[in-house]
Parts: C-alpha cells; structure tokens; sequence
C-alpha cells in the first residue's frame, strides 16, 4: 500500500540543482513517501530529487546517505549527505509515515462498514446488498451461505458511479424459500482492493431497512 507526500526544497537545494544544468526553463522534482506491506509487516521508504523529468538523486534508507541517479548530481548529493535534517527525514519515512497508513486504513473499513447496508422495498421483494461510497472500483459485492457462494436467486448489479466520484454496487437475492431459521446461513461480502479483510454483513432480519411498499429515491440515486 503507497502514500506519496509532497514537500518543499530549500532554495539552496534548487540553486544547487540549476547550477548544475544550463537551460532556459527548469522543473524541480520531490517524491516523498513510504509503502507497508500488510502482510509481512515490511517498511519501505520512498524520498528522492528529480530535476526536469529525470531522477537527481534517491535516498538509501539501509545506509541513510543519498545516491545520485546522474554524475552532475555529485555536489547536490554530498551536501544533503551532510543535511542535519536527514535523520529526522528517515525517522518520518520508517515510523510516522507508516502509522499514518495504517491509521488511514483502520478509518477506511470503519467507514465502508457503515456504508454496506441491506434494503427492501417490502416484505415479498428481494434483499439487496448495497455497498456505496468506496473508491477505486476494483470492488466485489457477493451473497453467500454455509460459507459458499451463492449463484442462484442472486441478481448482481453493475459497479457505478456516484456523483462524488465514489463508486455504488448492489447484489439482490431472493429469500422467498428461506425458512426463518435459515437466515442466520447466510451473508452478504465486500471485498475491496487494497482492504485484506472482508466486509460481512448477516442477514438479519432486524438489519434490514424497508419502507413497507412505499418507493422513494435516494440522493445517491438508488430507489428503496
């Protein structure tokens, strides 16, 4: 998972860098910013220069010194390799950064846990699982039962767009021939890339939002 950071260059960072090339219009570049792996637990690091579209200079973090990317870059790199503010830099890409993401994440399921919810029309209509509000559109919305997935009595619906810029997607199933007892069986998943856990919902039947008949249009566009 990546988190790219902007941050400002010191003006006698950018005069070092023109000094080294001669052209009429220059571009000063800064990618700042560090990836965690979920799964394994490994931090990486990401801080470089650019200068007009070329790597300048990268920042090892194994040995907290700057490796030039291009021989005109020498004397840039020697003076950020004696930069007071390299050590605090590497503490912010190996330890605030990635707390940060992980903090980020933890909100992200909260708020998709409160945006996966089931509606009905009335009590002989099917139930749909409507998940809204998520981004990117790379997201699976799926009934199952016993812990299978279920293909019959389930009419999926296509992922698309709400006004925002989020994404909507809805999955219906017929219960009509469940017995009561039986609901306890099944469940509604979302699954969204960039999340490892799922988003399960039961049905249940004290879960279910309805309006006994009565159709009316939601402001994201989705009639209940």
């Amino acid at each position: 998972m990546d988190q790219r950071l902007k941050q400002a260059v010191s003006p006698h960072q950018i005069s070092d860098i023109i000094s080294l090339m001669r052209k009429s219009v220059h571009i000063s570049q800064t990618i700042s910013g560090c990836q965690w792996d979920e799964t394994t637990g490994d931090i990486f690091g990401l801080w470089r220069y650019g200068y007009d579209g070329e790597d300048l200079v990268a920042f090892d973090f194994k040995t907290s010194t700057w490796v030039r990317m291009r021989p005109e870059a020498f004397m840039f790199k020697l003076k950020l390799d004696t930069d007071i503010d390299s050590k605090q830099h590497h503490n912010f890409h190996t330890l605030v950064c990635p707390g940060w993401l992980k903090n980020y994440l933890s909100y992200g399921k909260n708020i998709l846990q409160r945006k996966v919810s089931l509606l009905q029309k009335s009590s002989s209509s099917p139930v749909s699982c409507f998940a809204t509000g998520f981004y990117p559109n790379k997201a699976v919305l799926f009934w199952r039962k016993d812990g299978d997935d279920l293909h019959d009595n389930v009419e999926e619906g296509e992922i698309l767009p709400n006004p925002d810029g989020t994404f909507q997607k809805s999955s219906d199933l017929d219960f009509s021939s469940v017995r009561p007892e039986d609901w306890g069986k099944y469940e509604c998943v979302f699954q969204l890339s960039g999340l490892n856990d799922d988003i399960i919902t039961k049905l249940d039947q004290s879960g279910i939002r309805s309006n006994s008949g009565k159709t009316e249009t939601r402001s994201d566009g989705v009639c209940v």
